[in-house]
């Protein structure tokens, strides 16, 4: 059972890593800043607000699926959630678009919104909800007062939130560093990474596995 709540804690961090790969989630933002501003250090001071509303996101998906479990099973809870997932991944695949960023110009609180919406958009908090799903089994078969609802663990919900955010700001720091101080604008003009169809290929996978584990 501890090697089950440790992979859980992996896949945590690793789709935190898969989020912050994705240009559309936040580091293209934070470049388009940087060379906006020509300056280093903005690059740098969008990653706190970037991290800050998509840990929101996850967050508040994790506060909606614990407060469903107040009064529903973990089985029961995870049916709507893989069905929004699969919803969300078949939407994504047949209206990708790329994000304008090249002329907006906001502050801190308003790329922390900004980070928060794109987030929801993407599905990346229902994305979570299945790995945190798996942990609350995991939790309920080690406990002797086992119900089969979601455990209301506020502690083990934050745990999670933070541990995904952490993969997601390495991976997007590291990105923005990359395309900015060694690929440069070249590779913006260029060189577009567009991971839409892996993002909702990955959106769909993940819905079906939920709704047939």
């Amino acid at each position: 059972m501890q090697d089950a709540t440790l992979w859980s804690w992996m896949a945590l961090l690793l789709l935190g890593v898969f989020h912050g790969i994705n240009p559309g989630m936040g580091w293209l933002f934070a470049v388009a800043l940087g060379l906006q501003e020509q300056s280093r250090a903005a690059v740098w001071r969008a990653m706190l607000p970037l991290a800050a509303g998509h840990g929101l996101a996850i967050g508040a998906a994790i506060l909606i699926v614990m407060l469903a479990g107040v009064v529903a099973s973990t089985n029961l809870v995870a049916m709507p959630v893989g069905l929004m997932l699969v919803a969300m991944g078949v939407f994504r695949l047949l209206r990708c678009r790329h994000p304008r960023w090249a002329s907006m110009r906001v502050g801190m609180k308003g790329l922390t919104v900004w980070s928060f919406l794109m987030a929801s958009a993407h599905g990346a908090g229902l994305m979570v909800l299945p790995v945190f799903l798996g942990m609350t089994v995991h939790a309920e078969d080690a406990s002797c007062h086992a119900s089969g609802t979601i455990t209301s663990d506020g502690l083990a919900a934050l745990l999670a939130t933070l541990v995904h955010s952490g993969g997601y700001l390495l991976t997007t720091a590291l990105a923005a560093w990359l395309v900015y101080e060694k690929l440069g604008l070249r590779l913006l003009r260029t060189g577009w990474i567009n991971l839409d169809l892996i993002w909702a290929a990955a959106l769909i996978v993940t819905g079906v596995v939920t709704l047939w584990r």
